[in-house]
């Protein structure tokens, strides 16, 4: 081997924590679609229905809210059918879910792959992203057809310009579910009890957004509250969007971009200083 001789690749030991060498992942990315194809096989792999369940789950899971919170509890829908009400707030929030409990269990679900070989550890998370991104579409989907049924019946709801922002709003929600979910998976490396208060702080983040009831319905003295929740103004602009009912206030919208970003850097930044020496302690 000469002097000369230059490398395509090089790997190198990472010592600044603002070098978070995300240009990597460009090059990597046929490695992301093998994972983004292998967690979205794996989903309904050996299953009945197979990918069925994507349709399945949230047409189960609006008929429950609709019975309990709709019919039951008789939580307002601000004169917008059950059933379109609580699947247009389910389709974000499921998204949301799932790619935070998925992503805070890279290193731990993954370690057994992280000591064998050499690649960008950000691929796992992002593969999560993108394959819970799949599903979101089917979900979507499923929505736009029970949203023209209950159009060609007549019922009084108008969509509004504000659709345009839907790609927008899919984005940050996005974002914000990989930046917390990577948080909790670095934290999670010396922290084992920490994932189990993952599934049980989503349950109550899902309540303290107006997934199960409107922002409207919310009292004045708690509403400062509801709103510094960063999945509201995502929840409230969707619906607004699609069904004109909801909240749709711009400086809210870019308080939670905000927010969702300043999470982002956080995670990258912590998840990157995790990565380097993660194997000594999972």
């Amino acid at each position: 081997m000469t002097n000369n001789e230059s490398w395509d690749i090089e790997i190198y030991p990472q010592t600044k924590w603002y070098n978070l060498q995300l240009m990597q992942l460009w090059r990597y990315r046929d490695l992301l679609l093998l994972f983004v194809r292998r967690d979205f096989v794996a989903f309904y792999k050996q299953t009945i229905l197979g990918p069925l369940w994507f349709l399945v789950q949230p047409i189960i899971t609006t008929i429950t809210f609709s019975i309990i919170f709709g019919n039951l509890a008789g939580i307002s829908t601000e004169g917008v059918p059950k059933v379109l009400f609580y699947m247009s707030t389910l389709v974000l929030w499921t998204y949301f879910a799932d790619t935070l409990t998925k992503t805070a269990d890279t290193f731990s679900a993954n370690a057994h792959l992280f000591g064998k070989v050499y690649f960008p550890r950000m691929i796992v998370p992002l593969s999560v992203v993108v394959s819970n991104l799949i599903k979101l579409g089917i979900q979507l989907g499923l929505f736009v057809v029970f949203y023209i049924y209950y159009i060609a019946k007549g019922a009084t709801f108008t969509p509004t310009t504000a659709l345009w922002l839907v790609p927008y709003l899919i984005l940050v929600i996005a974002l914000l579910g990989l930046g917390l979910g990577i948080i909790i998976s670095s934290l999670t490396t010396k922290y084992r009890d920490l994932k189990f208060l993952v599934t049980f702080g989503v349950q109550l983040l899902m309540y303290a957004s107006p997934i199960v009831y409107p922002l409207s319905t919310v009292p004045a003295q708690y509403r400062v509250y509801v709103l510094a929740n960063p999945i509201t103004a995502i929840i409230e602009t969707f619906k607004y969007a699609f069904l004109g009912i909801g909240e749709f206030n711009v400086m809210h919208l870019a308080y939670s971009t905000a927010v969702t970003f300043v999470i982002l850097i956080i995670g990258l930044i912590i998840f990157h200083s995790v990565e380097k020496s993660f194997m000594d302690t999972v």
